[in-house]
């Protein structure tokens, strides 16, 4: 086949030759909007220089840093959260996107401030998830009063200065739980609810609405006391293995925070016959939930889409700069996935 010309690419495109010419040649300005469309064209018939034609979009287009502060480098699930917004940033075709990602690992609320305020300094937005907490919403309002949006992300902040919220409707992802751990248990019997920590707002909203649908519907069930797990691991097994050890009754498990791993270690170590019986609903999915559900230990687990979410996030965060200080917060639901043995 012979190799596409500069006049069949203007004619792909629908732009003359002159202004293919001045896109290649960099030396004349064109509309960014006109070089999207002819570097569209350029990919769809392999022009050979299409690479000049991207060089040249990437420097008319409008630049953003974007800064995410994520938790627990050591956490699968928060990698993989960095990774899809990565790919949310470079799918960009209106604008060029810097992702800078930071993953904090001590969690208290003075370490995640300063992190939170160092990433502001260099970006042009932030998104954060963290807990709430008085001194995280006085770095928000910092990085408000100098230009610097916080977009809240999974978990949402009371700081009035944020300027956005991304993720999924926590009170229907809890009642959801509840529907399937009542509707899959017969009979009176305990329901064990493991959080991070009580200051996370998805984590506490869907506690309270699980409690609300058992109370509504199930009340046969008792539910005990919400557990923090401090999104810890060897935490959630040591509590779980306890709660094993010392009741008979034990039917069903929600576990809203981290530490889904050390909850699958302490029923591993009980017979089959018994943890069959206990019905797991967890939030999202890494690779330790997709053994629990390839195993038919993990009931269902509650999944933000990472794809959809990840690119909202980002659209949402241009969007909060773009719009400056207007004092409005944007609000955005994702509607969470639900991942069961027979769908993963």
């Amino acid at each position: 086949m012979r190799r596409p010309t500069i006049s069949d690419l203007a004619k792909e495109a629908d732009v003359s030759v002159a202004t293919v010419n001045r896109i290649l040649g960099g030396s004349a300005s064109v509309k960014g909007t006109t070089v999207q469309r002819v570097q569209a064209a350029a990919e769809r018939i392999g022009f050979y220089g299409a690479g000049a034609i991207e060089d040249r979009l990437r420097k008319s287009v409008p630049k953003y840093r974007l800064g995410f502060l994520l938790q627990q480098s050591s956490r699968e699930l928060y990698q993989l959260f960095g990774k899809k917004i990565v790919e949310a940033c470079r799918a960009r075709r209106d604008e060029v996107v810097d992702p800078v990602i930071d993953f904090v690992d001590l969690l208290t609320p003075e370490n995640i401030a300063g992190r939170l305020k160092a990433l502001g300094a260099n970006c042009d937005a932030v998104a954060v998830i963290a807990a709430d907490h008085p001194v995280i919403a006085q770095a928000i309002r910092e990085l408000h009063e100098k230009g610097k949006p916080v977009i809240a992300y999974i978990t949402d902040q009371s700081a009035r200065e944020r300027a956005a919220y991304v993720g999924a409707d926590n009170w229907k992802m809890g009642r959801t739980a509840a529907w399937f751990i009542s509707q899959m248990t017969h009979g009176p019997g305990r329901i064990a609810v493991f959080i991070g920590n009580h200051r996370y707002q998805c984590q506490d909203v869907s506690d309270a609405s699980f409690r609300s649908y058992v109370r509504e519907h199930a009340p046969h069930l008792t539910i005990e006391d919400s557990r923090p797990t401090h999104e810890e691991p060897n935490e959630a097994y040591r509590m779980v293995k306890e709660l094993l050890a010392t009741t008979d009754d034990l039917t069903g498990i929600l576990i809203v925070g981290g530490g889904i791993s050390g909850v699958l270690r302490a029923l591993r170590e009980v017979p089959h016959e018994r943890r069959r019986n206990i019905r797991l609903v967890c939030r999202d999915i890494g690779p330790e939930t997709r053994i629990g559900l390839s195993e038919g230990m993990i009931t269902a687990a509650l999944c933000h889409p990472l794809e959809q979410t990840s690119a909202v996030l980002v659209q949402t965060m241009i969007e909060t700069i773009m719009q400056g200080a207007s004092g409005s917060t944007i609000q955005r639901t994702i509607a969470f996935e639900i991942v069961t043995p027979e769908n993963i």
